[in-house]
């Protein structure tokens, strides 16, 4: 029959009304930019994640550079950032026209190798960013100390781990700053672009807040350059009635991670992925590692059964970053991962049924 990737429709059937009315609500208002909805998400999104400030901005890439601005980074400072990530990871950096700088992460969490990261501190190095991919957390007490070591911001991308935790903290809350998307796709996804910042210190989370609003305090009293990178009302508005529904959807993707696991089990070409101890994971990606991945998804494809590789291309190996010199062989973990990876559908209206017919299919293609 076919299984789709994600099915937010599916999900969006479950909540409509709920939406539908808080939406509305801000039309009737024409309440559209920060003001009393966006205060309202910051605040219940605060007390969920347990921390002292939470603030609403335009998308998880504006999150970061955000954050890597209210962090003091200029042009020519090193970011050490995982090369097996998304883009927007060390974009942020680059648009700021300081270096990000490479370095390997773990083959079995796919998050940061610490061992490659403390490699790769310099004079330059200003601030360090673990990924929290694909729904669970980086090692994050070995990144503080490293940070501390050398006296590093560090910028925690939680963008796929909104719920996610370690040892009983909240991802995105261990760090100076915490990043957060809010892109559709996410397990707490909005109508469109939105994202999100955190911080425990009130200073820093001030200075956030200052530059999501072009630097200005008073109004059209410009303190210093900043950009427009506000959370919309509308968006808010979404993001906090689907905020309510989280903890139950995370506990279906993790069920349905589970199922995925028991069908997989022995397979002795299916690397399935771990949880490391003292974590939680909330499965934004449920991500395998086979050989001849191509041959597979593709075989998957004339099935009907959605699926996705993130992410093809190592990012020190990505075109924009030749001036760089990073070469094949630098980061073989990364390296290796491009060319294994495969996330298979997880989402929270999944049916078993779904889940054996996406395992058989994967089964079938490996046979």
């Amino acid at each position: 029959m076919g299984v789709p990737f994600l099915d937010l429709k599916a999900q969006f059937a479950t909540i409509r009304d709920d939406v539908l009315k808080a939406v509305t609500r801000v039309f009737d208002d024409q309440a559209f930019v920060l003001g009393k909805y966006v205060e309202a998400f910051e605040k219940a999104a605060a007390e969920y994640l347990g921390v002292k400030h939470a603030i609403g901005v335009s998308n998880g890439s504006d999150a970061l550079l955000l954050s890597l601005m209210a962090a003091g980074v200029k042009a020519g400072d090193e970011v050490i950032v995982p090369a097996f990530t998304f883009f927007a990871t060390a974009g942020a950096v680059a648009r700021l026209n300081a270096v990000p700088v490479f370095c390997d992460v773990l083959a079995d969490s796919f998050n940061i190798d610490l061992k490659s990261a403390a490699a790769k501190v310099t004079s330059k190095t200003k601030a360090i960013i673990p990924v929290d991919l694909y729904g669970q957390c980086a090692d994050m007490e070995g990144v503080l100390d490293l940070a501390r070591e050398h006296n590093l911001a560090v910028i925690e991308d939680a963008a796929q781990a909104f719920g996610a935790t370690r040892n009983g903290k909240q991802a995105g809350t261990f760090a100076h700053y915490g990043c957060y998307s809010f892109y559709p796709t996410k397990n707490l996804g909005g109508a469109g672009d939105g994202g999100m910042v955190t911080s425990n210190d009130d200073v820093l989370a001030e200075r956030v807040r200052l530059l999501r609003n072009h630097g200005e305090k008073p109004r059209y009293y410009n303190r210093e350059v900043g950009i427009c990178g506000r959370l919309d009302a509308l968006q808010a508005v979404v993001l906090h009635v689907k905020l309510d529904h989280l903890d139950a959807w995370n506990k279906r993707r993790a069920e349905v991670a589970a199922h995925y696991n028991e069908r997989f089990k022995g397979h002795k070409q299916i690397k399935t992925p771990p949880v490391s101890a003292g974590n939680s994971h909330i499965y934004h990606q449920y991500t395998i590692r086979i050989p001849d991945r191509d041959r597979v998804q593709g075989e998957l494809g004339a099935k009907g059964i959605g699926c996705g590789v993130y992410y093809p291309v190592s990012l020190h190996l990505q075109d924009c970053f030749k001036q760089q010199g990073g070469k094949p062989g630098d980061l073989p973990v990364c390296e290796q991962l491009c060319n294994e990876v495969l996330s298979l559908p997880v989402f929270d209206q999944m049916t078993n049924a779904q889940i054996d017919e996406a395992a058989d299919a994967v089964i079938a293609a490996l046979e």
